[in-house]
């Protein structure tokens, strides 16, 4: 064979073997990702009349469900008793808009194998049950149609969380949607209108969108000196009625406008109590960025959080881009600036200082129970990072239980119950500011805390302009912490 042929035989060769490598690799190692894109019309068509496992609360209440169609007595119509009550965590599975929440995460437990599969055909040989897996959830409803019912008709979230095991207990956006609305031929306008609703009701602000969490980030700004060693609670600061800012004609004040405490010193503890911008921004300035950051990042600021749906990461800009910008450092210590944080993330937060420092990895899914309810997957749970020391976690503790007793969080105090918080009222350009409490109880020497929250109110709620963390969100707090307690009405 001469050196022309055999180049051309060895190229060829070449093709056939990546062209044989390439459609292996698509039927073989990708035909799973294939198979569950939600473009694959053929699968969804297919999947959209099998039956679905149920997904049932902590305490037993159904959320969805599936039931013979009385169109198709083949196949199955999946409903949602409780509508826009479980719409962002439970979602839906839909033929014309896919699937959504944890019937897309879980979809594998969900769906049926009683098809003609292969993956169906070889369960069946082997003697495997063809019936959907059920799960159960973490969800308490009681305390889930509280936390909703005291968001009312207000934008925003609440996200409360088991601060030992990072089980979510609540979680509810506001506006929610009717998944039911979305089943079935014809929804195609109604899905439409919901896209294009101004008030986004199929996002979901406790997970998907993040806001400037304003004095909720003092909590950090806090971790950060008393880490460093900057100060602790008792350092004293001056008490300016406006803080300039070095190198810059901007300004911090305080939310009322006025001193602080008395206008001669004012210690980190008191300020903390009454969330003072102008200290927190000398703090943020002492402290220094690249405490800032690293403090945020052990929070989880910056990464993506391990959970059962969808998340976008709460962010701080690196250190390095604080580099000669003193005035950025000062706002960004009072949760404004580039800072942004969702519900989930300072949720968190506040388990974190409830735990000891240690952050868990939050968990919508308690068990996966088979067609009979027998349990087959359980969830256990996991330390995902440690935030903060034991010592700072208890000195951020008292200063939280302070802001509840006699500070900006009063609102959210339940009789009998000793309570730990932050309030936060983040402004907003040209929009009316959001509104913030993050906090856990109870804070008893020798029991541990059982609940953290974090409570977001978009732009003010029905409060507008005049709204704040302390007399829009601390409230909401108190009523879901009162039903938990046993306390409600």
């Amino acid at each position: 064979m001469n050196g022309p042929i055999r180049y051309l035989a060895t190229a060829l060769f070449v093709a056939f073997a990546v062209l044989v490598g390439a459609v292996s690799y698509r039927q073989v190692v990708a035909a799973d990702d294939y198979r569950d894109d939600p473009r694959n019309l053929r699968v969804a068509a297919g999947r959209s009349g099998r039956e679905r496992g149920l997904i049932i609360t902590a305490d037993g209440e159904i959320v969805a469900a599936s039931e013979a169609n009385p169109d198709d007595p083949l196949g199955f119509r999946r409903t949602y008793p409780y509508r826009d009550l479980y719409s962002h965590i439970v979602g839906y599975a839909t033929l014309l808009f896919g699937s959504t929440g944890l019937e897309e995460t879980h979809s594998a437990d969900l769906v049926s194998d009683r098809d003609a599969t292969i993956s169906g055909v070889i369960t069946a040989i082997l003697g495997g049950d063809l019936r959907p897996s059920g799960l159960r959830l973490t969800i308490d409803h009681h305390l889930q149609t509280v936390a909703r019912d005291a968001l009312g008709n207000q934008r925003g979230a609440v996200v409360a969380l088991d601060p030992a095991t990072g089980a979510v207990l609540t979680m509810v956006s506001t506006p929610g949607f009717d998944p039911n609305e979305l089943l079935g031929p014809g929804t195609a306008p109604i899905g439409q209108a919901l896209e294009d609703d101004p008030a986004e009701p199929l996002l979901n602000r406790a997970t998907a969108a993040t806001y400037p969490p304003g004095s909720t980030f003092k909590v950090i700004t806090t971790a950060a000196a008393l880490q460093s060693g900057v100060a602790s609670s008792g350092t004293e600061y001056p008490d300016l009625v406006e803080l300039e800012l070095p190198g810059s004609t901007a300004t911090i004040s305080n939310f009322d406008g006025g001193v602080c405490t008395n206008g001669t010193e004012v210690s980190l503890a008191d300020a903390f109590t009454r969330s003072c911008n102008t200290i927190f921004g000398m703090v943020g300035m002492q402290a220094g960025a690249e405490a800032l950051v690293d403090a945020a990042d052990g929070f989880g600021f910056n990464l993506a959080v391990p959970f059962d749906l969808r998340t976008v990461p709460s962010v701080i800009p690196p250190a390095a881009s604080f580099e000669n910008d003193l005035p950025g450092v000062a706002q960004s210590a009072i949760g404004q600036r580039d800072v942004q944080a969702t519900p989930l993330q300072m949720a968190m937060v506040a388990a974190a200082v409830a735990n000891g420092g240690e952050m868990m990895e939050p968990y919508l899914v308690q068990e996966v129970f088979n067609a009979d309810g027998i349990v087959e997957k359980t969830t256990e749970p996991v330390a995902w990072r440690r935030a903060v020391s034991p010592a700072t976690a208890a000195t951020l503790t008292d200063l939280m239980e302070r802001v509840v007793t006699a500070g900006t969080g009063r609102r959210a105090a339940v009789p009998g119950v000793r309570l730990a918080g932050k309030t936060g009222t983040a402004e907003v350009p040209g929009a009316a500011p959001h509104a913030w409490f993050i906090g856990f109880g109870p804070v008893d020497a020798g029991d541990a805390p059982q609940i953290a929250l974090a409570v977001l109110v978009e732009s003010g709620g029905d409060a507008g302009e005049s709204a704040s963390g302390g007399t829009v969100a601390a409230p909401i707090a108190k009523a879901v912490f009162s039903e938990f307690f046993g306390l409600g009405d």
